[in-house]
């Protein structure tokens, strides 16, 4: 009997899944990681970009499934990524979105891990059915933040992303030039007393309507990490909403800021709303774009606008573990005197030239002329 249970024992061990270590991941989940890691799935295609700064490689060679928002969302950033692995386009897709997520097709690929986001686009925190089908499967999953509470949360996710990767030497290399990058904010916001008054209008030219805005959470949080005084706070409670352009010319921000989500394909068509910036689009592009939105009835009579302190920003900085030069950019308007010296372009150079397989070919925020 002895002699047949040993071998037994032995295949069982053989057959489960070597763990390499525990973490904890921005759920506060206690989770146990394979010893290798060989297939990934991602939650949402854009987390490319985060990965990339870890293991350049990564993306090409581990990720066998992903949802398609990063050539619906972001076509120019996806077009550079593409070239730079080729076999981008037959990574399977899981869906457009949380709703249309399939678990099937998820566990058809057979993964080591699936890395979603605590909130955004693909399965999140508050999927509970996903992820008890992921577990029974035998799939491990980790959740990370770089969108809900991104000011807070990016550091702990490239943390959780190099222990669950084994690339932590390279997420302790990104930590120390995002910590440096931040530092340099900080330093120039001290002292300061009197915070200037702004109004951030998010994904302009998606809707007729105005306007909507970000408070309490996303791209609202580098408008808290630059010393701004969000004047949409008090009467927006959540994460985002809509204020009124009574509102706004009642109020009178000192400074305006829009954020794009136009691209390559939006931007050429004619009288397009939306205010295109990212990669594949050109300085000239970027400020016509922005020009013909601050043109709408009301925008265009805030003092902000006329006195020329109206910037705007490209709305992917939201999902982007490089939200740091989003920070500094914001800083520098808000507060020029105490920024001269800062660049965030340079900023953003250093970022795509360090930890990033693309380079930099595209324009990502501008202002008003």
């Amino acid at each position: 009997m002895l002699r047949l249970v040993v071998p037994f024992i032995a295949a069982l061990l053989t057959a489960a899944p070597a763990l390499a270590a525990t973490l904890t991941d921005l759920a506060g989940r206690q989770v146990a990681i394979p010893a290798r890691v060989e297939r990934i799935i991602i939650g949402e295609g854009r987390m490319l970009a985060s990965l990339a700064i870890l293991d350049r490689e990564l993306p090409g060679k581990r990720v066998v499934g992903m949802l398609g928002d990063f050539e619906q969302l972001d076509p120019g950033s996806y077009a550079q990524y593409r070239k730079a692995y080729p076999n981008l386009d037959r990574v399977a897709r899981l869906g457009k979105s949380s709703e249309s997520f399939s678990a099937e097709e998820a566990i058809s690929l057979k993964p080591d891990l699936a890395i979603f986001s605590l909130r955004g686009h693909g399965p999140d925190v508050n999927d509970k059915a996903t992820l008890a089908r992921l577990e029974k499967a035998g799939i491990t999953v980790i959740y990370v933040d770089f969108t809900q509470d991104p000011i807070r949360n990016t550091e702990a996710s490239i943390k959780v992303l190099g222990q669950a990767l084994g690339k932590q030497k390279a997420a302790d290399e990104y930590l120390a030039f995002y910590r440096e990058e931040m530092a340099k904010v900080a330093q120039g916001l001290a002292g300061v007393r009197q915070k200037t008054r702004v109004f951030l209008e998010s994904r302009v030219g998606l809707g007729n309507s105005c306007c909507e805005t970000i408070t309490h959470a996303m791209l609202g949080r580098f408008i808290d990490a630059a010393a701004g005084d969000n004047i949409a706070r008090a009467i927006v409670p959540g994460s985002h909403g809509t204020v009124s352009i009574e509102f706004l010319l009642q109020t009178q921000p000192e400074v305006y800021i829009a954020t794009g989500i136009g691209n390559p394909l939006t931007a050429r068509q004619a009288n397009s709303p939306r205010i295109a910036l990212g990669a594949g689009i050109d300085a000239a592009t970027a400020q016509a774009s922005f020009q013909h939105a601050l043109k709408r009835t009301g925008i265009a009579q805030l003092r902000a606008v006329q006195q020329g302190r109206a910037f705007a920003l490209s709305h992917q900085f939201n999902y982007s573990a490089a939200n740091v030069v989003a920070v500094q950019a914001v800083a520098k308007w808000l507060y020029p005197e105490r920024f001269r010296q800062l660049d965030p372009q340079a900023t953003l150079a250093r970022f795509y030239q360090r930890f990033q397989p693309v380079p930099l070919a595209g324009t990502y925020w501008t202002q008003a002329q």
